[in-house]
């Protein structure tokens, strides 16, 4: 597998702890190697150590009272921390009484949530990491990219089918189980299947509800235990004024990653062009503004508007709608693309408009709309040219 350049940087002044958090298999492990050479690392995935530290969290304290003085000086790394919720205890401890830094890395805190688990009360800094980026792939692929997705071990293979397949199967259906998140197995497997119809919408957990033989309640939950294992995000929508009959409650849903997204709905995206392009490439430019918001951390809302009329901006950045992005799967925009975008101008005159597509120059209407190929945008976008 390649080794990228990742644009995260966990930079920590001696003694100061961290926790790491992302998806499975989005590179956090090999991050933290490349970055740190010579911690000291646990990795909890490891079943001896696992219950070892399950039976008797405090052998961690032995354990790093143990290491070379040299390697205590660096962070000591403990993997998937949230397998032995205990441990964290420790961890405090040491970070307390003998100055020492960790950093905790994971794929959910909900486990640790629920259980009540110490997360250090603001000792620890908190850090994300997101499948890769187009800045962090020499010789991006686009149709690659939207049918493999980003996780580096599937954008990497050539039989990503199988590699999605097992990442679907095998993760985000028996980690949810495994960690006894859900205990209706039928009831969830049911919500898998309907997910790939409702993912990207508007969401109704009631029609959702009904398709799974569950209480609208229960779906719910099912969307929050997928938002709180990182493994998707609700996009609210912006109704900041109501001068027009506008959505203001509905929720989209969009999965952590465009391949695992397009698996589950069966999706093949052959040429650049059409409508399941178009969506897979709406879902590519909604991934890369959280991972910019992350990575650059930067703290604005990224939400949607839509009229019960069916006019809409794809995504609305900043707290008052300053920056509003619209995105089009086509080579030759039409007047009736701008229709939605030109509806939130008027309504909210946001400081720049953007329509992202496949165009092959960028251009800017008479009314100030910027027509922008992807790559541009996404240039502009790391730029920092586009949110400021």
């Amino acid at each position: 597998m390649a080794l990228y350049s990742r644009a995260l940087r966990v930079e920590l002044p001696r003694g100061q702890s961290a926790f790491l958090w992302g998806p499975r298999k989005v590179g956090k492990s090999t991050l933290l190697r490349h970055q740190f050479p010579r911690a000291a690392r646990f990795d909890l995935l490891d079943t001896r150590l696992m219950l070892e530290f399950t039976r008797a969290p405090w052998t961690l304290a032995d354990r790093v009272r143990a290491l070379d003085r040299s390697c205590r000086a660096h962070p000591i790394i403990i993997d998937e921390v949230q397998k032995v919720p205990p441990i964290l205890d420790e961890v405090q401890r040491l970070i307390e009484n003998e100055g020492l830094g960790f950093v905790l890395c994971g794929s959910s805190a909900r486990k640790l949530k629920r259980g009540g688990a110490n997360l250090l009360g603001g000792r620890a800094w908190r850090f994300g990491l997101h499948p890769l980026t187009w800045p962090e792939i020499p010789a991006f692929d686009l149709l690659k990219a939207l049918n493999r997705g980003l996780v580096p071990q599937h954008y990497d293979t050539a039989q990503y089918r199988r590699a999605l397949a097992g990442y679907v199967d095998d993760y985000l259906k028996e980690e949810v189980f495994d960690e006894g998140l859900t205990r209706n197995a039928p009831a969830f497997s049911r919500f898998f299947e309907a997910l790939p119809f409702c993912h990207g919408e508007l969401l109704n957990f009631s029609n959702v509800a009904r398709d799974c033989g569950v209480d609208s309640k229960t779906v719910r939950e099912y969307f929050q235990i997928l938002v709180d294992t990182l493994l998707g995000v609700f996009l609210e929508p912006f109704g900041q004024r109501r001068s027009r009959a506008v959505i203001t409650r509905a929720p989209k849903f969009y999965l952590f990653d465009v391949g695992v997204a397009g698996h589950m709905a069966g999706r093949r995206v052959e040429r650049a062009a059409g409508p399941d392009f178009g969506r897979a490439l709406e879902h590519f430019v909604l991934m890369e503004l959280l991972a910019f918001r992350t990575y650059r951390e930067r703290d604005f809302p990224v939400r949607y508007w839509r009229t019960k009329s069916g006019l809409e901006c794809d995504f609305v950045l900043g707290r008052d709608g300053s920056f509003a992005i619209e995105v089009k799967g086509t080579t030759k925009l039409r007047p009736g693309d701008l229709k939605g975008i030109r509806a939130f101008v008027d309504e909210h005159d946001p400081r720049l408009a953007v329509i992202v597509c496949n165009e092959s120059a960028p251009r800017r209407t008479r009314d100030g709309i910027w027509i922008l190929p992807w790559e541009r945008f996404l240039e502009q976008l790391w730029a920092d040219s586009i949110v400021s």
